[in-house]
């Protein structure tokens, strides 16, 4: 069996990331079509202190506080200024979800007195799926002093990360990070944890009760396949059969068919459009298996119309489901915000691990005494071994890399899963405790 190791090796060196970017939509977070206000250039979006003109980010804008208390507590002095990366204008998946987090984020924070009593300022920088505009916000974050980059999800952070290292800004609480300098650099601090949550998958399909097992990956995602294989030779089974999916298809009937023979359950690492396409061909089947998929991808989006087929399936993630009380203070955010919550999926990778990073960036940002610079920051994240958010992921350690696991790994921080299930179509929590697959990972089930 190749090893996690080589794999990556292999992946690192035979490919350009533009081909990476294009194979790996499997980790991508909910898609979601939406334009940007762009400068100029079209690169960026700047959701200003509370003093300026509020950018028009969501569909209806909340307004500032009233009342005298409220208006005693609003920040006051030079902005924390920080930027968040991601996709909103291309072809391929954008994810307007993570650009309107950040900003709710920050029109939350500042109407209850900022960080450490001074705004916060939020660019969300459109890296318009192209490895050289990803290079352009890196560039844009140095120029412009931001403290930290954070909660960003783009698939050429390989463009950005060594050139923000540079001036020691952080690329801070990325909620799926895949490129190596994301998993390595002292630099980075991710908050998610791909690929955990596909031996999550494997680890609860078997305590299901789960028998005959086979697992469907979508093409250019091979690399999860090595801790899935680690994680279910240690539990004592094998996948009976290996398919790999095509990325695009206008039907999977025969990828169904292979995927059912023989098996009570069917592992998927799918990304949510192809998985829609997926589920049409799996309830045309009327197969008894059950599906386990990744947050986010295996949703309500991608059930919609196959309810019943798709209903008692079991979603691993990363996050405990925005309906639980560590995301009330989101949920409350988006509301204040106005932003149409049916229209984009904040159930999901990008939103809730970017509304995760910014409480952790806050967390950690007012600890600092002095004034809050990308070093100061960097130093102070580095130095953190308590983070702690009220359960949105476990307590992590930012001082303990990973270096007896997944080789190329070694800061994924957070290794944990928690499961949801369909039901009618809708997405029910399951468990809120976070269980830790280090371990499966490797290939040990003690």
């Amino acid at each position: 069996m190749t090893t996690s190791e080589e794999v990556l090796r292999r992946g690192t060196k035979r490919r350009s990331w533009r081909a990476i970017a294009a194979i790996l939509a499997v980790f991508a977070l909910t898609a979601a079509a939406c334009g940007s206000d762009d400068d100029d250039d079209g690169a960026s979006t700047t959701q200003p202190a509370p003093e300026t003109t509020q950018a028009a980010a969501p569909t209806t804008q909340a307004a500032a506080p009233t009342t005298t208390e409220a208006m005693a507590a609003m920040p006051s002095g030079e902005p924390i200024r920080v930027m968040t990366v991601t996709t909103l204008n291309a072809a391929g998946p954008t994810y307007a979800n993570i650009a309107n987090t950040a900003n709710a984020y920050a029109a939350y924070i500042n109407a209850r007195g900022g960080i450490g009593g001074r705004p916060l300022e939020v660019t969300v920088c459109d890296e318009q799926f192209d490895p050289a505009v990803a290079a352009t916000c890196a560039r844009e974050a140095v120029e412009e002093d931001m403290v930290a980059v954070v909660g960003s999800f783009t698939f050429f952070a390989e463009s950005i990360v060594p050139v923000i290292a540079e001036s020691d800004i952080t690329w801070f609480g990325p909620c799926c990070p895949i490129t190596p300098s994301e998993l390595t650099s002292p630099h980075s601090f991710p908050i998610g944890n791909q690929p955990m949550y596909a031996v999550g998958a494997v680890k609860r399909a078997i305590e299901d009760g789960c028998g005959a097992i086979n697992a469907v990956i979508i093409d250019g995602a091979q690399i999860f396949l090595p801790p899935m294989e680690n994680a279910i030779e240690a539990l004592g089974q094998s996948f009976g059969d290996i398919i790999i999916l095509p990325p695009t298809a206008q039907d999977y009937s025969s990828e169904v068919a292979q995927a059912t023979t023989g098996a009570d359950c069917v592992i998927g690492i799918i990304s949510e459009t192809p998985y829609i396409t997926w589920n049409t061909a799996w309830a045309q089947s009327g197969t008894d298996a059950r599906q386990y998929g990744p947050q986010g991808n295996l949703n309500e989006i991608s059930a919609a119309g196959n309810e019943e087929a798709t209903d008692g399936d079991i979603i691993a993630g990363m996050y405990p489901d925005i309906s639980t009380a560590p995301w009330d203070e989101y949920r409350l955010a988006l509301d204040e915000g106005g932003y149409d919550t049916t229209e984009h999926d904040y159930n999901s990778l990008g939103g809730m691990g970017t509304w995760a990073a910014f409480v952790a960036f806050a967390q950690i940002a007012e600890t600092i005494d002095g004034e809050i610079t990308a070093s100061s920051f960097f130093e102070a994240a580095s130095n953190t071994d308590n983070l702690d958010l009220g359960g949105m992921v476990p307590v992590l350690d930012f001082t303990q890399e990973w270096t007896d696991g997944l080789a190329g790994y070694q800061r994924l921080f957070n290794r944990s899963v928690v499961y949801s299930t369909l039901e009618n179509g809708k997405v029910v929590p399951l468990t809120t405790d976070f269980e830790d697959v280090s371990g499966l990972a490797t290939g040990n089930a003690g």
